[in-house]
């Protein structure tokens, strides 16, 4: 079992869900964050002064899936996310020691469904 975590632009989070949904991955956590990669934010100038903003919108989207479906929700992220700019994100593949439904008490991959 693996856990994706991917960092995403929020107008990308559509695009993204659609690739996921062409693979057949349909149990996705999404959060708001803030934060910056290499680019530090950006800057802006109002009223004559630069202003530096540090941190930047961004998604957090969360899967867990089988070893099977690990590296086809690796590939539809990128192909949703990627857009050849700087700040496209960053995606994280972390080993699932353990699931589990709470409903059901099903534990490891039958929990993930």
């Amino acid at each position: 079992m693996k856990l994706i975590i991917a960092i995403i632009q929020p107008d990308r989070l559509e695009s993204v869900k659609q690739e996921l949904y062409k693979e057949d991955v349909n149990l996705i956590t999404v959060s708001e964050v803030l934060g910056h990669g290499r680019q530090m934010g950006v800057t802006e100038v109002y009223r004559g002064v630069k202003e530096m903003g540090n941190l930047l919108r961004k998604i957090r989207v969360e899967i867990a899936v089988n070893e099977d479906f690990a590296e086809r929700t690796v590939k539809a992220i990128v192909k949703g996310a990627q857009t050849g700019e700087t700040g496209d994100g960053k995606i994280f593949v972390l080993d699932l020691v353990e699931c589990i439904r709470i409903r059901t008490e099903e534990r490891g991959g039958e929990a993930i469904g």
